[in-house]
């Protein structure tokens, strides 16, 4: 049975015997059908799914609020790490003007200055189809954003508990010194389009297991208490929190800079989902069911070449 990317070879573990279809034998080639993800998986991935991009989406909506990131406590405009703001040029019209660390870029149409669902040009730090509920209505974008935050950790509570009660942490996730030792053969695969095949397929290789623990222990519980940072009443019971992130702009500055990183992920993630098979994957997600495929005569039980 495969289950989160590890397989056995036992029979009568298997949810599905190994079926040759007509013409995968026309081919010499046979299909077996594995159980990849256990249900606890797909349910907390699809309901990560949906929470991750209310987040994004409110959160953008709160930044338009002010589209500018700070470090310490204080929001000194002439001291902004990152801003999004526009400018009247000299024939009257309207200019995106974003500056990072001193340097000014343009970026008309998309920050600064984009049109709205009806066509017209408008100030706005991030364009109206990027943020939700609605195209400004701050009060309402953090009564979403707080919402889903909330169901997103319960929902993420719910992962690693499943994954430390059924192994699927330790088993599943966690790198083996030996996969470590093999991380730059693994880059070199990946950027060459080369990928595991057969039984290998089911598993974690081990830039996937490091990426997964990344996100899972690093970045999702450093958005949340940046999060909870940001919020006067959790400053009042903990003040330390300001200590630790050195003060509330600093934390709003650092949940920015993780919620983009957790973006560029989710779209190498569907990169990878794409190039190495868009439909079996997105059915193991759906049902649990990967399909093998493997050459008549080929070993059941490949090893992993991560």
């Amino acid at each position: 049975m495969t289950q989160n990317g590890t397989s056995t070879t036992d029979p009568s573990q298997q949810p599905a015997s190994s079926v040759s279809t007509g013409a995968g034998s026309a081919h010499g080639s046979q299909v077996t059908w594995s159980y990849r993800h256990r249900l606890p998986i797909r349910l907390t991935h699809w309901v990560n799914v949906l929470c991750l991009v209310i987040l994004l989406m409110s959160g953008l909506q709160i930044f338009n609020a002010h589209p500018a990131l700070y470090w310490g406590n204080r929001s000194d405009s002439d001291k902004a790490l990152l801003a999004v703001d526009s400018e009247v040029t000299g024939s009257g019209g309207l200019v995106g003007i974003t500056t990072i660390f001193g340097q000014r870029f343009g970026a008309t149409g998309v920050l600064g200055v984009s049109r709205d669902s009806y066509g017209n040009i408008q100030r706005r730090g991030f364009p109206t189809w990027s943020t939700i509920p609605g195209p400004q209505w701050l009060a309402m974008g953090r009564r979403w954003h707080f919402f889903f935050a909330w169901l997103f950790v319960i929902n993420g509570l719910i992962y690693v508990l499943y994954s430390l009660l059924s192994r699927h942490l330790s088993r599943d996730l966690l790198p083996t010194a030996h996969e470590l030792r093999g991380i730059g053969r693994s880059v070199v695969d990946h950027l060459l389009f080369r990928h595991p095949r057969g039984e290998a397929a089911t598993c974690y290789n081990v830039l996937q297991k490091i990426s997964y623990v990344l996100v899972v222990f690093v970045l999702l519980p450093l958005t949340l208490l940046t999060g909870l940072t940001m919020s006067p009443w959790i400053n009042t019971a903990f003040p330390q929190l300001l200590t630790l992130f050195d003060g509330r702009q600093s934390a709003r500055t650092i949940h920015f800079v993780v919620a983009f990183s957790l973006v560029a992920f989710t779209l190498i993630h569907v990169f990878m989902v794409l190039v190495t098979g868009l439909w079996n994957n997105l059915r193991s997600m759906l049902t649990g069911r990967y399909a093998i495929k493997q050459a008549l005569g080929e070993s059941h039980d490949t090893q992993n070449r991560h």
